[in-house]
């Protein structure tokens, strides 16, 4: 699944004279917890998150009064806080690329960027998780099985061809390699409701026939 498909494309974004509280309004009104931060010509130089707002602010123990207070936060350009380095991406990659990428970063979302550099969308860990219950198919129900099976060539054939056998309709199929010096790998079959008897047969027969991990 390319992130094109995924990304968010009306993106939120400030500019490096925006101020600290300008791009804090923007986050909360909008329900963002991070802009991009882009020149006159959309090009992305640096991005701002609540967490960098967060560490710039006053503290709640300070002396300034009210008026000292806001004129603090108005003077705080988001230049003055923003990470220059930016973690980006393109639309034409994958979704778990972007996942990986994220994960390796600590981070939870990060701007998508075209050959110019410009911001054309952002992409974030909640549109991972759209990902994640689109290609499982959860909230279609059904039925998800566990099988862990030998990391051989043609290995899986034989699982699809008892479920098939057995009428089971399948709705999605995940697979995770383990070490290649394990030599298994954990499949993660996910197919749609049956009648109880016959799902408890292919229950207890399944258990039988192969190293059944769970049966949710």
């Amino acid at each position: 699944m390319l992130i094109e498909n995924w990304m968010t494309k009306d993106v939120f974004t400030a500019t490096q004279e925006t101020s600290m509280m300008k791009a804090s309004k923007i986050m909360k009104e909008k329900g963002v917890s991070r802009l991009p931060v882009v020149d006159d010509k959309g090009v992305l130089v640096g991005i701002v998150s609540d967490r960098d707002i967060k560490d710039a602010s006053p503290s709640k123990a300070t002396t300034l009064d009210m008026h000292e207070l806001y004129y603090l936060l108005s003077e705080i350009k988001v230049k003055d806080i923003m990470t220059k380095k930016v973690v980006t991406i393109r639309s034409n990659e994958t979704v778990d690329s972007a996942a990986a990428i994220m994960l390796e970063h600590k981070i939870g979302g990060m701007p998508v960027v075209d050959e110019n550099n410009k911001v054309v969308g952002i992409v974030t860990d909640s549109d991972i998780f759209k990902v994640l219950v689109k290609i499982t198919g959860v909230l279609e129900g059904g039925i998800q099985i566990g099988v862990r099976l030998s990391n051989e060539p043609g290995g899986l054939v034989p699982v699809l061809d008892y479920l098939k056998d057995h009428g089971a309709r399948l709705m999605s199929l995940l697979t995770a390699c383990e070490p290649a010096e394990v030599g298994q790998r954990d499949v993660f079959i996910r197919i749609r409701d049956m009648d109880k008897t016959a799902m408890n047969k292919l229950k207890a027969e399944m258990k039988e026939a192969f190293e059944v991990v769970y049966w949710v």
